[in-house]
């Protein structure tokens, strides 16, 4: 197998070569930010980036406009590794959840590994996943098979501290309508049928649940439609609600206890009911042992500071679902202080910052680092597909 050391030396001189190239290339999509299925321009400079080093790209891909595929040369190594990359921003607020860069960096440890595939037996791919704020672009791809011929995915995300692995929640959210009889509030109110109630008492029912379940489960939603006027007995009334667990199981049984409620609430107005997904269902994270023990270790040669509890609910992402089809990880780098949180605009100004850029060649060196540390080990890779097969059983 390849020797890591020198393997370290040629990702080092990679990520110093490119990383002004990178930096660039993060403040330009943070100045012109494109939400969630909307990466036209974002997607193209990373292609057109891809393209300038020598990658072929497929693009559009997996039916997404804004997704692509990143592959360099001859595509013919034992194994494989999905580079993820995400470049959504959000809504009023920009790249405040850290996308531009934790694209970037993906670009860069492809730019780094590129180089390295020889030796190591292993085709480094660089992937486009759009949309991770709304619906998910890796659900598409997991449901195509995308992911099932690759030995590892990996990226990272920016946060206010460092962590080799995350704690996400599955997510489902689904969109409840209530149907009842439009009546005059105040002329023949007795003729109507209260949608409105019949929402409210789902709500109440959601929220005297909260005691009854696991400390991992999140659930939190707002009302959509509640009416037309007061003086109007509501005929459709909709409540849009997401339910969160560490574990998918667990979840799908919770979310057969909130339908009841809606039949209760039902039951008790002569209302009826309807739901529908508002997006696609998110898994959780599945920790792959080995593999995070290499990226700590990586942690360590980087003198990167573990500086917060990775079993602390993080929220959810579509990469779950890829961790159900390969070993997945998911690490992050601190951009600002302890205690600014992601999707605020004191983390957006980060993503500018000195520290922001420096982040840059970080992130990408980790996750070089880590496909190298891994892929140069045949007993590494026998033991993380080992916890692969025994977590996902």
């Amino acid at each position: 197998m390849a020797n890591y050391e020198a393997l370290k030396e040629k990702i080092f001189k990679a990520v110093e070569e490119n990383h002004a190239e990178m930096i660039a290339c993060s403040d330009d999509l943070a100045d012109h930010p494109e939400v969630s299925a909307h990466e036209f321009r974002s997607s193209q400079k990373l292609v057109e980036l891809l393209r300038g080093h020598g990658y072929e790209v497929e693009y559009p891909f997996a039916g997404l406009e804004t997704a692509f595929k990143a592959v360099y040369g001859p595509n013919d190594h034992k194994y494989k590794v999905a580079v993820l990359a995400e470049y959504d921003a959000l809504p009023e607020i920009g790249h405040a959840c850290g996308h531009c860069i934790s694209g970037s960096i993906s670009i860069l440890a492809g730019l780094a590994t590129k180089d390295i595939q020889d030796e190591l037996d292993c085709d480094v791919h660089v992937i486009g996943t759009p949309n991770e704020e709304e619906d998910g672009a890796k659900c598409t791809m997991v449901k195509q098979g995308v992911f099932k011929n690759y030995d590892m995915a990996i990226m990272v995300h920016m946060d206010d501290s460092n962590k080799p692995y995350c704690t996400l929640l599955a997510l489902d959210s689904y969109m409840f309508n209530f149907h009842g009889k439009a009546a005059h509030g105040a002329a023949a109110p007795w003729e109507g049928i209260n949608a409105l109630n019949a929402a409210q008492l789902f709500v109440h029912a959601v929220d005297c649940m909260r005691q009854h379940v696991t400390p991992d489960v999140r659930m939190h939603g707002i009302y959509r439609n509640g009416g037309a006027a007061p003086n109007v007995v509501p005929d459709e009334a909709s409540y849009e609600l997401y339910t969160r667990s560490a574990d998918r199981r667990y979840l799908n049984e919770l979310n057969e206890k909130v339908k009841k409620m809606a039949d209760g609430a039902c039951l008790m107005t002569g209302c009826t009911w309807d739901m529908y997904p508002t997006a696609q269902s998110y898994d959780n994270l599945i920790v792959n042992d080995t593999g995070v023990a290499a990226i700590r270790e990586v942690f360590g040669e980087l003198g990167i500071e573990e500086n917060a509890d990775p079993d602390a609910l993080f929220g959810s992402s579509d990469i779950g679902n890829v961790s159900f089809e390969c070993p997945a990880f998911h690490p992050t780098i601190q951009i600002v202080d302890r205690g600014i949180p992601i999707h605020t605009k004191g983390f957006e100004a980060a993503v500018r910052s000195e520290r922001g850029h420096e982040s840059i060649a970080l992130g990408a060196k980790l996750i070089a680092l880590d496909i190298a540390k891994i892929f140069s080990d045949e007993d590494r890779i026998a033991q993380m597909k080992a916890d692969f097969e025994k977590t996902n059983n």
